[in-house]
């Protein structure tokens, strides 16, 4: 479904804010912090400023089309997906992949088995180095 029927589905219009958003969040094969979206969006649409950024993003959060993770120092923004997926967060680069993994449904069977409660939200990461980058080595 594209983000103009789910938005009208919901009663929103498609602004052209929210589609510039939408935009750089789908085309980016990283997670983006909302300042880099806000300088994204800006290089595309001068005319669209920050507060219409932020306010974008937490309705796309509402209505879950995009997720907001801290994975680092600083949150940043993606494309909802399913909780099946482990962060794999670069501490080199900062570059996030996503991996599919079942263990994130185990792990939220044991917990509502174990502990009395019910996760809404799971979110996974992973802290190593990538293969683009050279491994550290450890000091002498």
């Amino acid at each position: 479904m594209e983000l103009e029927d789910i938005l009208r589905e919901r009663d929103f219009r498609l602004t052209r804010p929210r589609r510039v958003v939408w935009d750089v969040l789908s085309e980016s094969e990283r997670h983006l912090s909302a300042a880099e979206i806000a300088e994204e969006v800006h290089r595309r649409d001068p005319g669209i400023n920050v507060s219409s950024v932020y306010r974008t993003l937490a309705l796309l959060a509402e209505l879950d089309l995009v997720r907001e993770s801290r994975l680092t120092e600083t949150s940043t923004w993606e494309p909802a997906h399913a909780d099946a997926v482990i962060h794999l967060v670069c501490e080199n680069c900062g570059a996030t992949r996503h991996h599919d993994a079942a263990l994130v449904e185990d792990l939220r069977a044991e917990i509502a088995r174990t502990a009395d409660f019910s996760p809404s939200v799971i979110d996974v990461r992973v802290s190593g180095t990538c293969a683009k980058c050279p491994a550290v080595s450890a000091a002498p």
